[in-house]
């Protein structure tokens, strides 16, 4: 009669393949996290584009970006981000500087404008990320590229 002999991972084979695993977490989650975080930037470009279309369409039908504030109504604050307009910051109502401020969801400390020139910029990044060098761009990876 034979005995069945039973067969099984040692000790020594768990330990590597747990090491295995650490070392490729240790590399995904910071790069899964950035990825995370370039995705929700775009709520605030797209969002920062269409009111700038929809201050145009209000200019072209106005000859103005608005009578006493921006011709626009600001877009309830997104998950992300929060909107605001400045109308008039050259003393007259031909100018506008419309505003996305991080507001949660890891992205506090962002902030992005356009202008009526269609002048993009980020104006402010959190620490880790580089701002882009001419400011002329809204930043979109952490080395400062836009």
């Amino acid at each position: 009669m034979r005995v069945a002999t039973v067969r099984g991972f040692t000790l020594i084979e768990l330990m590597i393949v747990l090491a295995i695993m650490g070392i490729l977490a240790a590399i995904a989650v910071p790069n899964y996290t950035e990825y995370v975080t370039r995705g929700k930037i775009t709520d605030a470009t797209s969002t920062l584009s269409n009111l700038r279309v929809q201050m145009e369409q209000y200019y072209q039908d106005n000859r103005n970006y608005g009578a006493a504030a921006c011709g626009v109504t600001m877009p309830a604050a997104s998950r992300y981000f929060t909107f605001t307009c400045a109308w008039g910051a050259s003393g007259n109502n031909q100018t506008y500087l419309l505003t996305a401020t991080g507001s949660g969801g890891g992205m506090t400390g962002f902030a992005f404008t356009l202008d009526d020139a269609n002048g993009k910029a980020t104006s402010a990044v959190p620490s880790g990320w580089t701002q882009p060098s001419p400011n002329n761009c809204w930043v979109l990876r952490k080395g400062g590229s836009c």
